[in-house]
């Protein structure tokens, strides 16, 4: 595989489609493995330049799954879209990265930086696959229970920076790694604004950043009624200041913007 710089040029979009019952947004929408394939395939079509499938919802709140539990729906889709679409599992589970891996995932996206399982490193690295690891304080049932830091963007860069270093001495290339802060992850509405104001910050860690504002509370809570929009507005924000990848529930108006962004830059 080639680097993950070139692999996902700025700006690159990252479709979202969750087969789970509870996520935050789209929980249920996609529990048909049909429509969840014709989903990946139409935000495949709208400009995507991959699509992230996950099983195991990480809403504030919720419980964990067993890996059978989140492979049950996961692997209807894959197996109706692989060698179609790109795809991304968005998984904390080596068994369930493996398989996905199996069916044609390129990219492995883990909401706990490999810290939930202790052999899903092994399986990146000895698959080639690409990483993204992200900042979490907590775990999902605890992370949004009064969220504190002295310096949000120092400090996530800081456990960004070591799990990075724990990746590549556990055999993953560095240059199949991005970084993603976890906006809404263990984060209040000014952690989340003052990660995007300073993301240089994160930027200085020389990885490539991903950023996943798409329909999350924060944006209601500035007052936005279209999440749709603010969502957009959110992404073409954190283009500008330096992120690579931007993880989208609406491709298509995702796609739009940022090209129009970069046309200015």
């Amino acid at each position: 595989m080639e680097p993950i710089e070139l692999r996902f040029p700025r700006p690159s979009v990252m479709g979202v489609v969750n087969v789970t019952p509870d996520s935050f947004s789209d929980g249920g929408a996609h529990l048909d493995p049909d429509v969840a394939a014709a989903a990946a395939r139409r935000m495949a079509d709208e400009g995507a330049a991959i699509v992230d499938v996950g099983g195991e919802s990480t809403r504030p709140g919720s419980d964990g799954v067993s890996a059978d539990e989140e492979l049950r729906p996961i692997v209807p889709v894959l197996e109706r879209i692989a060698g179609g679409v790109p795809v991304s599992i968005d998984t904390a589970k080596a068994a369930v990265a493996a398989r996905a891996i199996e069916l044609g995932a390129e990219m492995v996206n883990d909401v706990t930086a490999l810290r939930a399982d202790p052999d899903l490193a092994g399986v990146v690295a000895g698959s080639g696959a690409y990483l993204c690891l992200m900042h979490m304080q907590g775990d999902p049932r605890t992370m949004q229970i009064d969220p504190r830091y002295d310096d949000v963007a120092a400090e996530v860069a800081a456990f960004l920076e070591e799990r990075l270093a724990f990746a590549v001495a556990e055999g993953v290339a560095e240059d199949r790694v991005c970084l993603d802060p976890g906006i809404g992850f263990g984060k209040t509405v000014e952690h989340n604004l003052e990660l995007i104001r300073r993301l240089d910050v994160l930027l200085a860690l020389g990885r490539p950043v991903l950023v996943g504002f798409s329909r999350k509370s924060t944006l209601a809570r500035l007052g936005a009624t279209d999440l749709r929009s603010a969502s957009v507005a959110a992404a073409v924000a954190a283009y500008e200041r330096g992120a690579t990848i931007v993880r989208a529930h609406d491709v298509e108006a995702h796609v739009d913007a940022l090209n129009v962004a970069k046309a200015f830059a």
